[in-house]
């Protein structure tokens, strides 16, 4: 499902500007979030020394307001930026997770075509000996000729179908890694939206 979502075009075209998008929103909310702290200070100090001085309830309310909003735009711009680096994780393991999914589709095709290739050949090169074997002893030597060819093809199939199954089962092992480590990273997030919940 994500493969296909991510093979719209839309999405190549936003890669080029991703990481300047990204890093131009972080940098907004890094901004942001120092803002609301040095909001919160001031309106601390000026909360306890009005409290202290005991003027009038009007002052102290109107400075108890604006403390209420820095303290909301602390807690917002705070989440926000811990979410969006959250998102920035997510999609990324996503993307991994696609290609990882193409090229384990791919390998797996190839495994395929080249056990079927092995198979062919190996079934050629008993052809091949029944009809060689049944010929008589004047092409005696052109028949070994023959067979220590065939039996140097069939090794290196062999060996060419050893290699693409060691190519399979690695990005087997890379998948199932992905795979885990996306599933650790969708429990965090629901932990800390859980945990979000419970502070609003």
């Amino acid at each position: 499902r994500w493969q296909k979502i991510f093979m719209f075009p839309l999405w190549s075209k936003m890669a080029v500007f991703w990481n300047k998008m990204f890093l131009t929103i972080i940098v907004l909310l890094i901004i942001l979030f120092l803002d609301a702290v040095r909001e919160v200070r001031k309106y601390s100090s000026v909360h306890v020394n009005e409290k202290a001085a005991n003027v009038n309830s009007s002052a102290f309310d109107h400075i108890q307001m604006k403390l209420f909003r820095s303290q909301r735009n602390l807690y917002l711009s705070g989440f926000s930026l811990f979410l969006w680096l959250v998102l920035r994780r997510t999609v990324t393991l996503l993307t991994q997770l696609a290609k990882e999914m193409a090229s384990h589709a791919a390998l797996e095709t190839q495994v395929n075509d080249a056990t079927e290739a092995a198979k062919k050949y190996m079934a050629e090169n008993e052809r091949l000996q029944e009809a060689l074997s049944g010929k008589g002893n004047g092409k005696k030597k052109e028949s070994d000729t023959t067979e220590e060819k065939l039996k140097e093809e069939v090794e290196h199939l062999k060996a060419e179908l050893q290699k693409t199954s060691n190519a399979f089962h690695k990005a087997k092992t890379e998948v199932a890694a992905v795979k885990k480590q996306s599933e650790g990273l969708r429990r965090e997030y629901d932990h800390l939206m859980k945990e979000f919940e419970q502070l609003q």
